[in-house]
């Protein structure tokens, strides 16, 4: 049994916008956490050191490509190591790039597949014999388009639809002792290349509340389904402001 005296939670992707927001309202609800990043390191830092400014000690960082299989072992260990205890994983981390029919590689399989599919498996696999021993849970940050593909992004709508076959199995896989939920959200947050996003005013028509959502939607969504839905498991909340209603 861990000496460590809260629970840890690693959050894949977890230095910028959604990952980030779930960070720290679970630092601030007494989570400590490994936050995972890709190429994000000055925002990982700089998230780092404002959580730790209000609890030091609180915050591992790990810099890694998911793609990498062979090191999602090494990073439950380092996270093991440092806290005795992991309680969550949050499978947030997520590649998003249009790939038209017609004009999709290999590689682009292979890159949208590691980090929305392939890698939450096997991260998951990693972590499972921890989390049983904590009764943990998992949580995978899916989206609207496993369920209704997007137009020109195929393979990210189907590694998404693995995504949430993957909640299913685990919660099948893992159970009784760790139950695995799903957030599909909806319109939150834009795609960062700056380029006008030309369905942006339709999403939003077709969302029953008129509007988009926020970062913080999706934490309180996350904070619930790892901490306060103790019967609740192999379920996909939709966080879309009803957008699904109409998709």
């Amino acid at each position: 049994m861990s000496s460590h005296p809260r629970p840890v939670v690693l959050i894949t992707g977890g230095a910028k916008r959604v990952g980030a927001a779930i960070a720290r309202l679970l630092h601030a609800e007494g989570y400590d956490l490994a936050i995972h990043y890709r190429s994000s390191a000055l925002a990982a830092e700089h998230l780092k050191r404002e959580l730790e400014a209000t609890r030091p000690d609180s915050v591992l960082l790990w810099q890694g490509e998911l793609g990498a299989l062979e090191t999602l072992p090494q990073l439950v260990e380092t996270v093991l190591s440092r806290y005795g205890r992991l309680d969550g994983l949050v499978n947030n981390a997520s590649g998003f790039y249009p790939t038209p029919f017609g004009e999709v590689t290999p590689a682009h399989w292979d890159e949208l597949f590691a980090s929305n599919a392939k890698g939450p498996f096997f991260l998951a696999q990693a972590a499972a014999p921890a989390l049983k021993a904590s009764r943990g849970a998992i949580l995978n940050i899916v989206d609207l388009y496993a369920k209704h593909p997007l137009p020109r992004y195929p393979v990210y709508s189907m590694a998404k639809a693995t995504l949430a076959m993957l909640t299913k199995v685990l919660a099948l896989e893992l159970g009784p002792e760790v139950r695995c939920n799903g957030i599909a959200p909806g319109a939150i947050l834009w795609p960062e290349d700056g380029k006008p996003y030309a369905a942006q005013q339709k999403l939003i028509d077709a969302t029953a509340l008129k509007r988009v959502g926020e970062p913080a939607d999706i934490a309180r969504a996350a904070l619930f389904l790892l901490r306060d839905a103790p019967f609740v498991s192999g379920q996909i909340l939709p966080v879309d402001g009803g957008r699904g209603l109409t998709a």
